[in-house]
């Protein structure tokens, strides 16, 4: 059962006011449907945006947010636990990304760059190899993603990732969809749970 999404996603806005639309509807899901939201814990751009969204809907938020970065992407350092919910300080981007996962039961990605592709291809690369076996969702507003998804068909195709593998990755265009798919995806035939694993 997914009572935790964690959401990937920019410090910015960007250019595209649907980027910010889409974070808020999707905030707005997730309270609704009485998932909790983990999240890179900044208080601007798209995170800002999904984390208010949630708390306004009556959602619970937890951000996972790396000290050094509080000052840049939390500058309301004194409303901590009123606009933003709980606030987790870590030491490093790797701890970071370790407790997000810790703490959810599925990821979703909305728009963002360097480091929600990061995040993103991180957590498909723990299903590939076994580590987890958690949904993914790809939320592709307003086609945002539609060159990352013809590429990792070109991988399929080109055969430097396995079909099976591809089916890790659930996509849809609109917050509400997304949800739906997420809580009831499967892990696909092929890929196996590792019974141990040691970094």
């Amino acid at each position: 059962m997914v009572k935790t999404i964690c959401v990937f996603c920019g410090s910015s806005s960007g250019t595209n006011p649907r980027y910010l639309a889409a974070a808020e509807q999707l905030g707005t899901v997730l309270a609704t449907e009485g998932i909790a939201l983990v999240y890179g814990g900044g208080g601007i751009g798209l995170m800002g945006a999904i984390a208010r969204s949630v708390i306004d809907a009556g959602g619970r938020v937890t951000g996972v947010l790396p000290g050094v970065l509080q000052g840049k992407e939390r500058p309301e350092a004194a409303s901590v636990g009123q606009s933003y919910g709980e606030l987790i300080l870590v030491e490093t981007m790797h701890e970071r990304k370790a407790k997000m996962a810790q703490l959810s039961d599925a990821y979703i990605a909305l728009p963002g760059g360097f480091g929600t592709l990061d995040e993103l291809f991180e957590s498909i690369t723990w299903g590939q190899l076994g580590i987890q076996q958690k949904a993914i969702g790809l939320l592709n507003v307003d086609g945002y993603y539609d060159h990352l998804l013809a590429w990792v068909d070109r991988a399929v195709t080109d055969g430097f990732i396995q079909p099976a593998y591809r089916e890790l990755l659930v996509v849809a265009d609109e917050p509400a969809a997304l949800v739906t798919k997420v809580r009831h995806h499967r892990p696909p035939v092929g890929v196996v749970k590792l019974a141990s694993w040691r970094a």
